[in-house]
């Protein structure tokens, strides 16, 4: 994700003069200035999304219109002068804009000055609502980087389990939607094998809308099947991904007792060689994993 070492390491820290003064103000939240920037840019962000939802609802915008559309601006020009800041503190402003938040920051932008030149395209002013995004630089995810580093691991690892699982899934939903389709039939709003695989889906997720409802005996016993097999279907899942955590956690004990280097603590990069002691996208020191297990010594003879 994103933090104050990442923003060293990929954008470029300028040594001396406004440039880095600014940086340390709008990328580094350990200093009270950052923190004073960070909480300001919440608010304005928090006001502002307010203010996109607020121009949502006819009534606020029939009567507060021409307020709503000045505060629109006024968070426009503010964020705009924070991304120019952004852009110009920092040694490799490419790097900047073309990442992550980089992009969010831009598309945070873009709606209000094109929607100005060209008001047909109206429709999208509600992509600002993307600026919401930029509350999770605030708040230092990063931290967390390892979490989310081993959820996508399992995730990954859990992909085909679950793929087969899916596949077996809508596998249940055609036939219990055919069979719906064959035993209530079009007079009881079963009108297509597609319709009644939308039923299937709905009473098996335990959502339920109401819809469409069995009227037959048998049409009841095939929903109330449906409905008991819902519960294993949103269970087997979890237990999948949860299964492969414990598994990344334990495949993570055993290198960190072998001496492999832990992902980067600068910019969270994974998946170095055991032996590295620098980070292979951003050059930092890897952190020393515990000591390396001693050697087995011969055996006597």
């Amino acid at each position: 994700m994103f933090d104050d070492r990442a923003a060293d390491a990929r954008f470029g820290k300028p040594q001396a003069g406004w440039r880095r003064a600014l940086f340390t103000v709008i990328f580094e939240s350990e200093t009270r200035g950052g923190r004073l920037f960070d909480l300001l840019l919440i608010a304005a962000i928090l006001v502002s999304v307010g203010v996109v939802m607020a121009e949502s609802v006819v009534p606020l915008r029939a009567r507060f219109g021409p307020w709503l559309h000045g505060a629109e601006w006024v968070f426009t020009v503010l964020f705009t002068l924070e991304y120019l800041g952004r852009l110009a503190c920092v040694q490799r402003p490419l790097r900047y804009a073309l990442s992550f938040y980089g992009v969010i920051d831009l598309l945070a932008l873009l709606p209000t000055y094109l929607v100005a030149l060209e008001p047909s395209l109206g429709a999208l002013i509600d992509v600002r609502v993307l600026r919401l995004l930029r509350v999770f630089r605030i708040f230092k995810l990063s931290r967390y980087t390892h979490e989310y580093r081993t959820l996508a691991l399992a995730l990954a690892a859990s992909g085909r389990k679950i793929t087969v699982f899916l596949g077996f899934v809508m596998l249940l939903v055609l036939v219990s939607g055919t069979l719906m389709y064959v035993v209530e039939g079009p007079p009881h709003g079963f009108t297509s094998i597609p319709t009644s695989m939308y039923w299937a889906v709905s009473t098996m997720t335990t959502v339920g809308f109401g819809d469409l409802v069995p009227r037959t005996d048998l049409g009841r016993l095939i929903a109330s099947a449906m409905m008991l097999t819902g519960w294993g279907v949103l269970a087997v899942p979890t237990g999948i991904v949860t299964a492969e955590m414990g598994a990344q956690r334990r495949l993570e004990l055993l290198r960190a007792e072998a001496g492999a280097p832990s992902h980067c603590t600068a910019c969270g990069a994974v998946g170095h060689a055991d032996d590295a002691r620098y980070c292979r996208r951003c050059g930092a020191a890897l952190p020393a994993g515990a000591t390396a297990a001693a050697p087995v010594s011969p055996a006597r003879t």
